[in-house]
């Protein structure tokens, strides 16, 4: 028994039921999991900015900001840890709002 969405509708009366089938042939219904077709070109952005790798930088980057801030040895490590904890934050906000990778 298939379970497609475009099955008859078992709460269907028989005069809604005849409606039905006399109507429009139903559609086709394809397998969209596999690779696109191939013609298909995805834009080079759509490559570059994807969310994984992204993110990972950002959190590097606070780490580093984190670390800067905390290490007594170098004035201007601390002096400039608030500026890259904000950048890789920011950061980590905007590239939360990319695309996931296909895989």
């Amino acid at each position: 028994m298939s379970n497609s969405p475009f099955d008859p509708d078992k709460s269907l009366t028989e005069a809604q039921l005849e409606r039905e089938r006399a109507g429009a042939p139903r559609p086709v219904v394809e397998d969209t999991s596999g690779d696109p077709d191939e013609g298909y070109r995805a834009h080079p952005a759509a490559r570059i900015f994807v969310r994984g790798p992204w993110e990972m930088a950002a959190t590097i980057i606070i780490a580093v900001g984190v670390f800067m801030l905390m290490q007594p040895f170098v004035m201007w490590a601390y002096t400039y840890s608030f500026f890259v904890t904000l950048i890789g934050t920011v950061m980590f906000i905007v590239v939360s709002h990319f695309p996931e990778g296909r895989d």
